[in-house]
């Protein structure tokens, strides 16, 4: 595992956040991008508000 949580500049697709959540965890980012389609879906838009709060606080990380 990472140190610290980060958004990622490399292959993202809307902020990185996905990306960034997959790396820290080390696992596939395709199943990041699952967990919260269906969290979007199941939740009522609840994981949309944390996707856009992790957006707006993590930094960034350029390679």
């Amino acid at each position: 595992m990472n140190n610290k949580l980060y958004r990622t500049d490399y292959n993202k697709m809307c902020f990185g956040v996905c990306n960034g959540l997959a790396e820290y965890f080390n696992i596939d980012v395709s199943l990041v991008r699952i967990i919260f389609a269906v969290g979007f879906l199941v939740g009522f838009g609840s994981s949309l508000i944390i996707y856009i709060v992790m957006a707006i606080i993590l930094p960034t990380k350029m390679y």
